[in-house]
């Protein structure tokens, strides 16, 4: 436990010495999860003024504040709050470090694996951390699928999370409660988001993962080079400010991965398929044979030639194996003999949720729902469904409202020159006219394709279903394990998985 104006001192600030000078045992930027004795942050740039919620964090019990405004400074005092005024563009730098010396740098004493690229974050990440657990370490997953831990005693903890890397204190108050649980080792997707907005600092890495960079969130970044510098800083920047040696897990199949490969300083393990392979890789997948629900394969790394068997389908997961692979070759302490227990229990390791997830029927027809939602995705994810597939390809997709827009025609190019026939409806439209979003796509279906736009998703999952004949493969893609839909700014309750058990009945 720290003092307030400790905390504060970590990230060059002083506390008005007029003021009180509480020990903060806790750090909230959610009014609701107040505990007694915690510090609560304001935070900028919300859709409402954030300090409305310090009434409800004193009544829970908060001691001091962060605010960002003279008037929020003057309402932390009023309810006796010791306050700090903070301006917004300091914010960033600031509370990583307070939230740091608040919860004693959690991130020293865990295994810490990032994973960071377009496509792969998910299943990489979740793999990383079931190879872990089935070689007897408590784990912990941070990422699109929420906060997941097994604590020793069996102890577990499933949490939905709003960002796919939380914002810095949330983060850091997970990390500190998986350690406080015993866990030993966290996997963790690492946002191009969380990175550009400095959520993550300070934590310090064992294993840094990057699988690939194609278009994506540029309705943020810009542009692609701005996108490829936000995803570099966890290789280029954090290796500087950690006492561990991180090594960087680079897809050299990739073309970035390739260049940075040659730029980094810090060490570097490389890794690819032959399937994919160019350039000469340290760890190399070999000999696949992929089906729809399983890939055996060899991984050839250094002195070590290891066969492998996985309950994962289609030939992308044959490359997010290996990228999981090779960053345990480098987490540290690992027992000597981690590739034989592994190789021996592979078909232990879990599939991730709603990637690549069948949906088994007795139709004779494949149904595959997966979460690819980026035209490169969902061309890798129809690459990989088409050598399974004796029939027809079907594919149910859309684009999500108040997202980048140049990827609409795109994602239906991949869609229409990939598939057979092709369903585009709706994906979560938000705050756009759906019907909007369906012409923009529609724009770019290559000519003599069948596709047809119906902007009710379940009205589309069932039509593609009901035209699906023995031998022909379903791909519902999108939105993979999400059990919403969100239009305007309401979650409604939707799971792709569901809608297709119920269709084939």
């Amino acid at each position: 436990m720290n003092q307030f104006s400790a905390l504060l001192a970590a990230a060059g600030h002083v506390l008005d010495a007029s003021l009180e000078d509480p020990v903060i045992t806790g750090m909230q930027i959610d009014s609701r999860k107040v505990v007694q004795g915690d510090l609560f942050v304001c935070m900028p740039g919300m859709s409402q003024d954030t300090h409305a919620f310090l009434p409800m964090a004193a009544e829970n019990g908060a001691r001091a504040a962060v605010v960002y405004s003279e008037e929020g400074r003057l309402a932390a005092d009023a309810l006796g709050l010791s306050s700090f005024e903070l301006a917004p563009t300091d914010y960033s730098e600031t509370l990583w470090r307070m939230c740091d010396l608040c919860y004693a740098h959690p991130t020293r004493s865990l295994k810490l694996i990032g994973v960071t690229g377009t496509n792969g974050k998910t299943t990489v990440a979740w793999l990383v951390r079931e190879m872990l657990r089935i070689l007897g370490y408590s784990t912990a997953y941070i990422g699109t699928l929420g906060f997941q831990l097994t604590a020793p005693d069996g102890t577990s903890v499933v949490r939905e999370l709003d960002n796919t890397t939380p914002f810095c204190v949330e983060l850091y108050h997970l990390l500190a409660e998986a350690r406080a649980a015993g866990v030993e080792a966290i996997a963790m997707e690492v946002s191009s988001h969380a990175l550009d907005q400095r959520r993550v600092d300070g934590l310090e890495f064992d294993v840094s993962i990057f699988t690939n960079l194609t278009q994506d969130h540029l309705d943020y970044h810009g542009d692609m080079a701005t996108y490829e510098a936000a995803k570099f800083r966890l290789f280029e920047d954090f290796p500087n400010h950690t006492e561990k040696q991180t090594v960087a897990v680079l897809n050299i199949a990739d073309r970035i991965g390739l260049r940075w490969a040659d730029q980094l300083s810090s060490p570097v393990l490389t890794y690819g398929t032959d399937l994919e392979l160019e350039d000469d890789a340290d760890v190399v997948g070999l000999e696949a044979h992929i089906a729809v629900d399983s890939v055996r394969f060899e991984l050839q790394e250094a002195e070590w030639r290891t066969a492998y068997h996985f309950r994962l389908g289609g030939a992308y997961n044959f490359t997010n194996l290996v990228s999981a692979l090779a960053a345990l070759a480098v987490v540290p302490d690992l027992p000597i003999e981690w590739r034989s227990i592994l190789a021996a229990r592979s078909e232990e390791v879990a599939p991730v949720p709603g990637r690549f997830e069948p949906v088994p029927n007795q139709r004779g027809i494949g149904i595959i729902v997966d979460y690819a939602h980026t035209p490169d995705a969902l061309e890798k994810l129809l690459a990989a469904v088409r050598p399974l597939t004796s029939g027809r390809v079907i594919c149910v997709f859309g684009c999500g409202g108040d997202r980048d827009r140049t990827k609409r025609p795109r994602m239906a190019r991949a869609a229409s020159q990939a598939s057979d026939l092709v369903y585009v409806t709706s994906d979560n439209p938000r705050t756009e006219d759906p019907d909007a979003i369906l012409v923009e796509v529609m724009t770019g279906v290559v000519p003599g394709v069948e596709a047809v736009p119906i902007v009710d998703r379940r009205e589309a999952i069932f039509a593609a279903i009901a035209a699906a004949k023995p031998g022909d493969t379903v791909v519902i893609a999108g939105k993979g394990h999400e059990n919403y839909q969100i239009i305007g700014r309401t979650k409604y309750p939707m799971d792709d998985r569901e809608i297709a058990r119920e269709a084939v009945q």
